[in-house]
Protein backbone atom coordinates (compact mmCIF):
# COMPACT_ATOMS: atom_id res chain seq x y z
CA UNK A 1 0.00 0.00 0.00
CA UNK A 2 1.66 3.34 -1.19
CA UNK A 3 0.51 5.38 1.97
CA UNK A 4 0.38 4.45 5.39
CA UNK A 5 -2.87 3.80 8.12
CA UNK A 6 -3.13 7.26 9.29
CA UNK A 7 -3.13 9.11 5.92
CA UNK A 8 -5.59 6.26 4.04
CA UNK A 9 -7.73 7.43 7.18
CA UNK A 10 -7.41 10.91 6.03
CA UNK A 11 -7.99 10.23 2.73
CA UNK A 12 -10.84 8.18 3.46
CA UNK A 13 -12.59 11.39 5.47
CA UNK A 14 -11.84 13.79 2.87
CA UNK A 15 -13.34 11.14 0.00
CA UNK A 16 -9.66 11.76 -1.82
CA UNK A 17 -10.58 10.25 -5.71
CA UNK A 18 -6.85 10.46 -6.17
CA UNK A 19 -6.38 7.85 -3.87
CA UNK A 20 -8.90 4.53 -5.41
CA UNK A 21 -7.28 2.46 -6.66
CA UNK A 22 -4.34 2.87 -4.14
CA UNK A 23 -5.86 0.52 -1.16
CA UNK A 24 -8.93 -0.54 -0.10
CA UNK A 25 -11.32 0.65 2.69
CA UNK A 26 -12.91 -2.00 4.70
CA UNK A 27 -15.65 -1.15 7.64
CA UNK A 28 -16.11 -3.82 10.15
CA UNK A 29 -19.67 -2.97 11.33
CA UNK A 30 -20.93 -3.24 7.74
CA UNK A 31 -18.72 -5.68 6.50
CA UNK A 32 -18.13 -3.89 3.45
CA UNK A 33 -15.12 -2.45 1.21
CA UNK A 34 -14.87 0.39 -0.44
CA UNK A 35 -13.09 2.53 -2.60
CA UNK A 36 -11.20 5.91 -0.56
CA UNK A 37 -13.74 8.25 -1.96
CA UNK A 38 -16.93 6.39 -1.61
CA UNK A 39 -19.77 9.01 -0.75
CA UNK A 40 -21.22 6.49 2.33
CA UNK A 41 -20.70 8.33 5.38
CA UNK A 42 -16.97 8.14 7.13
CA UNK A 43 -16.98 5.25 9.60
CA UNK A 44 -15.44 5.41 13.16
CA UNK A 45 -11.74 4.91 12.72
CA UNK A 46 -11.61 1.84 15.08
CA UNK A 47 -13.96 0.49 12.84
CA UNK A 48 -11.93 1.00 9.51
CA UNK A 49 -9.27 -1.23 7.85
CA UNK A 50 -7.21 -1.16 5.09
CA UNK A 51 -6.10 -3.19 2.47
CA UNK A 52 -3.81 -3.22 -0.35
CA UNK A 53 -6.35 -5.26 -2.97
CA UNK A 54 -9.65 -6.22 -3.33
CA UNK A 55 -8.29 -9.47 -2.99
CA UNK A 56 -7.03 -9.09 0.86
CA UNK A 57 -10.38 -7.35 1.52
CA UNK A 58 -12.62 -10.41 0.04
CA UNK A 59 -10.13 -13.19 1.80
CA UNK A 60 -11.14 -11.38 5.27
CA UNK A 61 -14.43 -11.69 4.64
CA UNK A 62 -15.76 -8.47 3.13
CA UNK A 63 -17.81 -8.13 0.31
CA UNK A 64 -18.08 -5.37 -2.47
CA UNK A 65 -19.86 -1.51 -1.67
CA UNK A 66 -22.76 -1.79 -4.63
CA UNK A 67 -22.36 2.50 -4.53
CA UNK A 68 -19.10 3.34 -5.07
CA UNK A 69 -18.02 -0.15 -7.24
CA UNK A 70 -14.24 -0.72 -5.78
CA UNK A 71 -13.03 -2.56 -8.19
CA UNK A 72 -14.08 0.12 -11.39
CA UNK A 73 -11.31 2.32 -10.74
CA UNK A 74 -7.83 3.00 -11.90
CA UNK A 75 -5.27 0.32 -10.49
CA UNK A 76 -2.67 1.44 -8.15
CA UNK A 77 0.25 3.13 -9.50
CA UNK A 78 2.46 0.83 -7.22
CA UNK A 79 2.54 -2.51 -9.98
CA UNK A 80 4.93 -0.12 -12.37
CA UNK A 81 6.56 1.58 -9.29
CA UNK A 82 7.53 -1.79 -7.79
CA UNK A 83 10.12 -3.80 -9.92
CA UNK A 84 10.24 -6.15 -6.79
CA UNK A 85 8.61 -9.90 -7.01
CA UNK A 86 4.91 -8.83 -5.15
CA UNK A 87 4.47 -6.14 -8.63
CA UNK A 88 6.02 -8.36 -11.03
CA UNK A 89 3.47 -10.97 -10.06
CA UNK A 90 0.24 -8.42 -9.96
CA UNK A 91 1.17 -7.62 -13.22
CA UNK A 92 1.16 -11.04 -15.10
CA UNK A 93 -2.18 -12.48 -12.94
CA UNK A 94 -4.12 -9.00 -14.22
CA UNK A 95 -3.13 -9.92 -17.69
CA UNK A 96 -4.39 -13.50 -16.78
CA UNK A 97 -1.53 -15.61 -16.53
CA UNK A 98 -2.60 -17.52 -13.38
CA UNK A 99 -6.47 -18.22 -15.07
CA UNK A 100 -4.36 -19.23 -18.32
CA UNK A 101 -1.47 -21.40 -16.77
CA UNK A 102 -1.85 -21.63 -13.06
CA UNK A 103 0.19 -20.85 -10.26
CA UNK A 104 3.20 -23.39 -11.27
CA UNK A 105 2.87 -21.57 -14.77
CA UNK A 106 2.97 -18.08 -13.32
CA UNK A 107 5.77 -19.14 -10.88
CA UNK A 108 7.95 -20.02 -14.02
CA UNK A 109 7.38 -17.09 -15.31
CA UNK A 110 8.87 -15.33 -12.56
CA UNK A 111 11.32 -17.80 -12.15
CA UNK A 112 10.28 -18.81 -8.29
CA UNK A 113 8.97 -21.72 -6.66
CA UNK A 114 4.81 -21.87 -6.61
CA UNK A 115 5.42 -21.66 -2.86
CA UNK A 116 7.73 -19.07 -2.42
CA UNK A 117 5.55 -16.98 -4.63
CA UNK A 118 2.03 -17.84 -2.60
CA UNK A 119 4.33 -16.88 0.48
CA UNK A 120 5.78 -13.66 -0.24
CA UNK A 121 1.83 -12.19 -2.21
CA UNK A 122 0.24 -13.59 0.93
CA UNK A 123 2.76 -11.40 3.09
CA UNK A 124 2.80 -8.43 0.76
CA UNK A 125 -0.79 -8.53 -0.71
CA UNK A 126 -2.70 -10.20 2.09
CA UNK A 127 -3.78 -12.86 -0.63
CA UNK A 128 -1.68 -15.55 -2.63
CA UNK A 129 -2.24 -15.75 -6.50
CA UNK A 130 -5.39 -17.54 -6.30
CA UNK A 131 -7.05 -14.90 -4.20
CA UNK A 132 -5.83 -12.64 -6.59
CA UNK A 133 -6.72 -13.91 -10.00
CA UNK A 134 -10.33 -14.65 -8.58
CA UNK A 135 -10.67 -10.65 -7.60
CA UNK A 136 -10.00 -10.21 -11.33
CA UNK A 137 -12.09 -12.64 -12.35
CA UNK A 138 -14.88 -11.81 -10.73
CA UNK A 139 -14.30 -7.97 -12.36
CA UNK A 140 -14.09 -9.03 -15.49
CA UNK A 141 -17.64 -10.97 -14.92
CA UNK A 142 -19.35 -8.19 -13.85
CA UNK A 143 -18.40 -6.14 -16.76
CA UNK A 144 -19.56 -8.77 -19.32
CA UNK A 145 -22.91 -9.26 -16.77
CA UNK A 146 -23.51 -5.08 -17.09
CA UNK A 147 -22.04 -4.74 -20.74
CA UNK A 148 -23.26 -7.76 -22.84
CA UNK A 149 -26.74 -9.64 -22.97
CA UNK A 150 -24.93 -12.94 -23.32
CA UNK A 151 -25.83 -16.21 -20.79
CA UNK A 152 -24.42 -16.67 -17.40
CA UNK A 153 -22.42 -19.62 -18.13
CA UNK A 154 -20.80 -18.08 -21.07
CA UNK A 155 -20.14 -15.20 -18.67
CA UNK A 156 -18.64 -17.60 -16.11
CA UNK A 157 -16.86 -19.21 -19.00
CA UNK A 158 -15.41 -15.91 -20.57
CA UNK A 159 -14.40 -14.86 -16.89
CA UNK A 160 -12.52 -18.02 -16.24
CA UNK A 161 -15.03 -19.96 -13.56
CA UNK A 162 -14.77 -23.64 -13.52
CA UNK A 163 -18.12 -24.28 -12.71
CA UNK A 164 -21.75 -21.89 -13.10
CA UNK A 165 -21.91 -23.02 -9.32
CA UNK A 166 -18.10 -21.45 -8.75
CA UNK A 167 -19.64 -18.34 -10.42
CA UNK A 168 -23.21 -18.12 -8.73
CA UNK A 169 -21.15 -18.52 -5.61
CA UNK A 170 -18.53 -15.99 -5.92
CA UNK A 171 -20.63 -12.88 -6.79
CA UNK A 172 -22.48 -13.35 -4.20
CA UNK A 173 -19.69 -13.64 -1.98
CA UNK A 174 -17.86 -10.53 -3.47
CA UNK A 175 -20.61 -8.21 -4.64
CA UNK A 176 -23.13 -9.21 -1.80
CA UNK A 177 -25.59 -10.11 -5.08
CA UNK A 178 -26.75 -12.60 -7.80
CA UNK A 179 -25.79 -11.79 -11.22
CA UNK A 180 -29.43 -11.47 -12.36
CA UNK A 181 -30.09 -8.54 -9.72
CA UNK A 182 -26.52 -7.21 -10.90
CA UNK A 183 -27.86 -7.30 -14.81
CA UNK A 184 -31.32 -5.52 -13.94
CA UNK A 185 -29.89 -2.80 -12.28
CA UNK A 186 -28.02 -2.36 -15.13
CA UNK A 187 -30.89 -2.56 -17.63
CA UNK A 188 -32.63 -0.25 -14.68
CA UNK A 189 -29.53 2.48 -15.61
CA UNK A 190 -30.49 2.44 -19.35
CA UNK A 191 -26.92 1.02 -20.11
CA UNK A 192 -27.44 -0.69 -23.35
CA UNK A 193 -25.91 -4.06 -23.47
CA UNK A 194 -23.35 -4.98 -26.46
CA UNK A 195 -23.65 -7.55 -29.21
CA UNK A 196 -22.17 -10.93 -28.36
CA UNK A 197 -18.40 -10.77 -28.78
CA UNK A 198 -18.37 -6.55 -28.41
CA UNK A 199 -18.43 -5.03 -24.59
CA UNK A 200 -18.30 -1.19 -24.57
CA UNK A 201 -16.28 -0.40 -21.13
CA UNK A 202 -15.45 2.67 -19.24
CA UNK A 203 -11.61 2.66 -18.34
CA UNK A 204 -11.00 5.06 -15.41
CA UNK A 205 -8.27 7.14 -14.61
CA UNK A 206 -6.99 9.55 -12.15
CA UNK A 207 -7.20 13.08 -12.97
CA UNK A 208 -5.84 14.77 -14.77
CA UNK A 209 -4.82 12.52 -17.68
CA UNK A 210 -3.22 13.67 -20.98
CA UNK A 211 -5.20 10.62 -22.73
CA UNK A 212 -5.13 12.64 -26.28
CA UNK A 213 -1.36 13.43 -25.48
CA UNK A 214 -0.58 9.56 -26.04
CA UNK A 215 -2.78 9.21 -28.71
CA UNK A 216 -1.12 11.69 -30.91
CA UNK A 217 1.95 9.83 -29.87
CA UNK A 218 0.44 6.20 -31.41
CA UNK A 219 -0.94 8.04 -34.46
CA UNK A 220 2.55 9.40 -35.45
CA UNK A 221 3.34 5.80 -35.32
CA UNK A 222 0.34 3.72 -36.17
CA UNK A 223 1.07 1.41 -39.64
CA UNK A 224 -1.68 1.17 -41.86
CA UNK A 225 -3.89 -2.12 -41.47
CA UNK A 226 -2.78 -2.71 -37.85
CA UNK A 227 -4.08 0.27 -36.96
CA UNK A 228 -6.15 3.25 -37.59
CA UNK A 229 -5.85 6.92 -36.09
CA UNK A 230 -8.44 9.89 -36.15
CA UNK A 231 -8.50 13.44 -34.40
CA UNK A 232 -10.34 12.08 -31.42
CA UNK A 233 -9.75 7.99 -32.10
CA UNK A 234 -7.51 5.08 -31.77
CA UNK A 235 -8.33 1.61 -33.13
CA UNK A 236 -5.68 -0.96 -33.28
CA UNK A 237 -5.94 -5.10 -33.55
CA UNK A 238 -4.72 -7.52 -30.41
CA UNK A 239 -3.08 -10.61 -30.66
CA UNK A 240 -4.37 -12.45 -27.16
CA UNK A 241 -4.27 -15.69 -25.60
CA UNK A 242 -7.48 -17.29 -27.36
CA UNK A 243 -8.33 -15.56 -30.26
CA UNK A 244 -7.63 -12.10 -32.01
CA UNK A 245 -9.63 -8.67 -31.39
CA UNK A 246 -9.50 -5.07 -32.14
CA UNK A 247 -10.30 -2.15 -29.62
CA UNK A 248 -10.99 1.53 -30.25
CA UNK A 249 -10.67 3.81 -27.79
CA UNK A 250 -11.75 7.37 -27.57
CA UNK A 251 -10.67 9.58 -24.48
CA UNK A 252 -13.21 11.32 -22.40
CA UNK A 253 -13.57 13.67 -19.87
CA UNK A 254 -13.37 11.80 -17.55
CA UNK A 255 -12.69 7.82 -18.66
CA UNK A 256 -11.45 6.41 -22.14
CA UNK A 257 -14.50 4.84 -23.62
CA UNK A 258 -13.72 1.32 -25.31
CA UNK A 259 -15.24 -0.42 -28.00
CA UNK A 260 -13.54 -4.15 -27.64
CA UNK A 261 -14.70 -6.80 -30.63
CA UNK A 262 -13.32 -9.81 -29.44
CA UNK A 263 -13.38 -13.58 -31.07
CA UNK A 264 -13.41 -15.07 -27.87
CA UNK A 265 -14.91 -13.39 -24.32
CA UNK A 266 -12.16 -14.79 -22.32
CA UNK A 267 -9.70 -12.81 -23.44
CA UNK A 268 -11.46 -9.51 -22.03
CA UNK A 269 -9.22 -9.46 -18.57
CA UNK A 270 -6.26 -9.17 -20.76
CA UNK A 271 -7.13 -7.16 -23.35
CA UNK A 272 -8.33 -4.51 -20.52
CA UNK A 273 -5.37 -4.81 -18.91
CA UNK A 274 -3.09 -4.31 -22.23
CA UNK A 275 -4.92 -1.05 -23.50
CA UNK A 276 -4.62 -0.09 -19.64
CA UNK A 277 -1.00 -0.26 -20.02
CA UNK A 278 -1.25 0.71 -23.17
CA UNK A 279 -2.46 4.47 -22.18
CA UNK A 280 -0.61 4.68 -18.68
CA UNK A 281 -3.95 4.79 -17.16
CA UNK A 282 -2.72 3.80 -14.04
CA UNK A 283 -0.28 6.95 -13.24
CA UNK A 284 -0.54 9.14 -10.28
CA UNK A 285 -0.43 12.18 -12.23
CA UNK A 286 -0.14 14.16 -9.24
CA UNK A 287 3.12 12.41 -7.94
CA UNK A 288 4.59 12.83 -11.27
CA UNK A 289 3.58 16.84 -11.22
CA UNK A 290 4.92 17.22 -7.83
CA UNK A 291 8.63 16.19 -8.71
CA UNK A 292 8.64 17.45 -12.43
CA UNK A 293 7.13 20.93 -11.79
CA UNK A 294 9.29 21.75 -9.11
CA UNK A 295 12.45 21.82 -12.05
CA UNK A 296 11.81 25.38 -13.65
CA UNK A 297 13.01 24.02 -16.75
CA UNK A 298 9.85 21.25 -16.93
CA UNK A 299 7.02 23.52 -15.15
CA UNK A 300 5.59 25.11 -18.33
CA UNK A 301 5.49 21.37 -20.00
CA UNK A 302 3.78 19.74 -17.53
CA UNK A 303 1.43 23.24 -16.89
CA UNK A 304 0.77 22.65 -20.57
CA UNK A 305 0.30 18.72 -20.54
CA UNK A 306 -1.27 18.26 -17.17
CA UNK A 307 -1.20 14.28 -16.54
CA UNK A 308 1.22 13.73 -19.24
CA UNK A 309 1.20 9.58 -19.48
CA UNK A 310 4.25 7.10 -20.91
CA UNK A 311 3.05 5.37 -23.67
CA UNK A 312 2.98 1.04 -23.10
CA UNK A 313 2.14 -1.51 -25.15
CA UNK A 314 0.15 -4.63 -25.65
CA UNK A 315 2.79 -6.63 -27.20
CA UNK A 316 6.02 -7.03 -25.95
CA UNK A 317 7.76 -8.54 -29.02
CA UNK A 318 6.07 -5.84 -31.65
CA UNK A 319 7.49 -2.78 -29.52
CA UNK A 320 11.13 -4.44 -29.83
CA UNK A 321 10.92 -5.26 -32.94
CA UNK A 322 9.86 -1.57 -33.97
CA UNK A 323 12.69 -0.44 -31.87
CA UNK A 324 15.13 -2.39 -33.86
CA UNK A 325 14.09 -1.09 -36.82
CA UNK A 326 13.97 2.54 -35.56
CA UNK A 327 17.16 2.76 -34.74
CA UNK A 328 19.05 5.66 -35.81
CA UNK A 329 16.47 6.85 -38.18
CA UNK A 330 13.50 8.87 -38.27
CA UNK A 331 9.84 8.16 -37.07
CA UNK A 332 8.43 8.70 -40.51
CA UNK A 333 10.90 6.20 -41.69
CA UNK A 334 10.80 3.40 -39.13
CA UNK A 335 7.01 3.28 -39.64
CA UNK A 336 7.31 3.22 -43.61
CA UNK A 337 9.58 0.03 -43.12
CA UNK A 338 7.31 -1.53 -40.39
CA UNK A 339 4.17 -1.09 -41.83
CA UNK A 340 5.98 -2.88 -45.12
CA UNK A 341 6.88 -5.84 -43.00
CA UNK A 342 3.74 -6.05 -41.37
CA UNK A 343 1.66 -6.07 -44.37
CA UNK A 344 3.91 -8.85 -45.84
CA UNK A 345 4.04 -11.29 -42.84
CA UNK A 346 1.31 -10.11 -40.29
CA UNK A 347 -1.41 -12.62 -40.33
CA UNK A 348 -5.38 -11.40 -41.68
CA UNK A 349 -7.78 -10.51 -38.86
CA UNK A 350 -10.71 -12.93 -38.78
CA UNK A 351 -12.60 -10.27 -38.39
CA UNK A 352 -11.29 -7.19 -39.89
CA UNK A 353 -12.98 -3.78 -39.03
CA UNK A 354 -12.43 -1.09 -41.11
CA UNK A 355 -8.90 -0.60 -42.05
CA UNK A 356 -7.48 -2.47 -39.39
CA UNK A 357 -7.34 -5.92 -41.27
CA UNK A 358 -3.98 -7.75 -39.90
CA UNK A 359 -1.96 -8.53 -36.92
CA UNK A 360 1.58 -7.57 -36.24
CA UNK A 361 3.89 -10.82 -37.47
CA UNK A 362 4.25 -13.82 -34.66
CA UNK A 363 7.87 -14.44 -33.51
CA UNK A 364 7.93 -18.19 -35.99
CA UNK A 365 7.02 -15.97 -38.93
CA UNK A 366 9.61 -13.41 -38.09
CA UNK A 367 12.32 -15.88 -37.88
CA UNK A 368 11.71 -17.67 -40.51
CA UNK A 369 11.22 -15.02 -43.33
CA UNK A 370 12.53 -11.41 -41.88
CA UNK A 371 15.44 -11.98 -44.36
CA UNK A 372 13.76 -11.55 -47.65
CA UNK A 373 10.79 -9.24 -46.55
CA UNK A 374 12.64 -6.33 -44.51
CA UNK A 375 14.03 -3.35 -46.92
CA UNK A 376 17.04 -1.76 -46.06
CA UNK A 377 20.44 -2.98 -43.99
CA UNK A 378 21.09 -6.59 -43.84
CA UNK A 379 22.62 -6.26 -40.10
CA UNK A 380 19.16 -4.85 -39.33
CA UNK A 381 17.51 -7.75 -40.41
CA UNK A 382 19.89 -10.07 -38.60
CA UNK A 383 18.98 -8.07 -35.23
CA UNK A 384 15.00 -9.03 -36.08
CA UNK A 385 15.96 -12.36 -37.13
CA UNK A 386 17.81 -13.47 -34.13
CA UNK A 387 15.32 -11.32 -31.78
CA UNK A 388 12.74 -13.48 -33.07
CA UNK A 389 14.16 -16.56 -32.83
CA UNK A 390 14.98 -16.04 -29.34
CA UNK A 391 11.26 -15.39 -28.71
CA UNK A 392 10.37 -18.19 -30.97
CA UNK A 393 12.66 -20.69 -28.76
CA UNK A 394 11.67 -19.75 -25.31
CA UNK A 395 15.27 -17.79 -24.98
CA UNK A 396 13.63 -14.27 -24.64
CA UNK A 397 10.18 -13.59 -22.86
CA UNK A 398 8.72 -10.08 -23.18
CA UNK A 399 6.51 -9.58 -20.90
CA UNK A 400 5.50 -7.06 -18.16
CA UNK A 401 6.39 -9.62 -15.23
CA UNK A 402 10.08 -9.74 -16.21
CA UNK A 403 13.23 -8.17 -13.65
CA UNK A 404 13.92 -5.16 -15.71
CA UNK A 405 17.83 -5.09 -15.23
CA UNK A 406 17.40 -9.01 -16.81
CA UNK A 407 15.65 -7.85 -19.38
CA UNK A 408 18.43 -5.48 -20.33
CA UNK A 409 20.99 -7.67 -19.94
CA UNK A 410 19.47 -10.17 -22.21
CA UNK A 411 18.96 -7.99 -24.80
CA UNK A 412 21.85 -6.19 -25.19
CA UNK A 413 23.20 -9.90 -25.47
CA UNK A 414 22.03 -10.15 -29.04
CA UNK A 415 24.06 -8.67 -31.66
CA UNK A 416 22.76 -4.76 -32.40
CA UNK A 417 20.91 -4.21 -29.48
CA UNK A 418 22.55 -1.18 -27.46
CA UNK A 419 21.19 0.67 -24.49
CA UNK A 420 18.76 3.00 -26.32
CA UNK A 421 16.96 -0.06 -27.63
CA UNK A 422 16.67 -2.06 -24.57
CA UNK A 423 15.98 1.01 -22.31
CA UNK A 424 13.10 2.03 -24.63
CA UNK A 425 11.93 -1.78 -24.25
CA UNK A 426 11.74 -1.73 -20.78
CA UNK A 427 9.87 2.11 -20.55
CA UNK A 428 7.46 0.78 -22.97
CA UNK A 429 6.79 -3.46 -21.64
CA UNK A 430 7.49 -2.79 -18.46
CA UNK A 431 6.15 0.51 -17.46
CA UNK A 432 8.89 1.44 -15.69
CA UNK A 433 8.63 5.31 -15.13
CA UNK A 434 12.16 6.44 -14.30
CA UNK A 435 13.60 5.88 -17.70
CA UNK A 436 15.92 8.37 -19.48
CA UNK A 437 16.89 7.63 -22.80
CA UNK A 438 19.41 9.85 -22.92
CA UNK A 439 20.71 8.33 -26.52
CA UNK A 440 17.91 9.99 -28.32
CA UNK A 441 18.38 12.58 -30.68
CA UNK A 442 14.91 13.96 -29.97
CA UNK A 443 14.89 13.97 -26.74
CA UNK A 444 18.06 16.23 -26.66
CA UNK A 445 16.72 18.33 -28.73
CA UNK A 446 13.98 18.99 -26.76
CA UNK A 447 15.83 19.22 -23.87
CA UNK A 448 17.91 22.38 -26.00
CA UNK A 449 14.23 23.65 -26.56
CA UNK A 450 13.34 23.57 -22.62
CA UNK A 451 17.19 25.66 -22.00
CA UNK A 452 18.55 22.96 -20.64
CA UNK A 453 21.79 21.66 -22.65
CA UNK A 454 21.77 19.11 -25.30
CA UNK A 455 24.84 17.24 -24.08
CA UNK A 456 24.16 13.65 -22.59
CA UNK A 457 26.62 14.18 -19.51
CA UNK A 458 24.73 17.30 -18.56
CA UNK A 459 21.18 16.08 -19.08
CA UNK A 460 22.03 13.50 -17.25
CA UNK A 461 23.20 14.94 -14.86
CA UNK A 462 20.01 17.51 -14.17
CA UNK A 463 18.20 14.51 -14.44
CA UNK A 464 18.42 13.24 -11.16
CA UNK A 465 15.95 15.58 -9.93
CA UNK A 466 13.85 13.82 -11.92
CA UNK A 467 13.59 10.43 -10.52
CA UNK A 468 11.64 8.64 -10.36
CA UNK A 469 9.50 9.85 -13.01
CA UNK A 470 12.06 10.61 -15.62
CA UNK A 471 10.22 8.38 -18.30
CA UNK A 472 7.50 11.41 -17.77
CA UNK A 473 10.08 13.68 -18.21
CA UNK A 474 11.62 11.77 -21.63
CA UNK A 475 7.64 12.67 -22.55
CA UNK A 476 7.88 15.98 -21.76
CA UNK A 477 11.16 16.44 -23.55
CA UNK A 478 10.03 14.57 -26.79
CA UNK A 479 6.75 16.90 -26.96
CA UNK A 480 9.31 20.34 -26.41
CA UNK A 481 11.38 18.98 -29.67
CA UNK A 482 8.04 19.08 -32.02
CA UNK A 483 5.63 21.87 -30.78
CA UNK A 484 5.87 25.30 -32.22
CA UNK A 485 8.22 27.64 -30.46
CA UNK A 486 5.72 29.84 -29.93
CA UNK A 487 3.46 26.94 -28.42
CA UNK A 488 6.08 26.50 -25.69
CA UNK A 489 6.62 30.41 -24.95
CA UNK A 490 2.80 30.51 -24.20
Amino acid sequence: MLVGTEDAFRAVASRDARFDGCFIHAVRSTGIYCRPSCPARTPKRTNSVFFATAAAAQASGFRACRRCLPDAVPGSPEWNLRADLAGRAMRLITDGVVDRCGVRGLADQLGYSERHLTRVLTAELGAGPLGLARAHRAHSARILIETTAISFSDVAFAAGFSSLRQFNDTMREVFGTTPTEMRGRAQRRNDAPSGAGTVQLRLPFRAPCDASGVLRFLSQRALDGLEEAGPDHYTRSLRLAYGTGVATLRPQDKHVACTLRLTDLRDLGSAVTRLRRLLDLDADPIAVREVLGADPALSGSIARSPGVRVPGSVDGLEILIRAVIGQQISVAAARKTTERLATELGDPLPHPHGSVTTLFPTAEVLAERVMEALPGPRRRAETVRDVAAAVAEGRLALHPGRDEAELRHELEQIRGIGPWTSSYVTMRVLGSPDVLLIGDLVLRRGAGALGLSEDPAVIQEHARRWSPWSSYAGMLLWQAAVEPPQLQAS
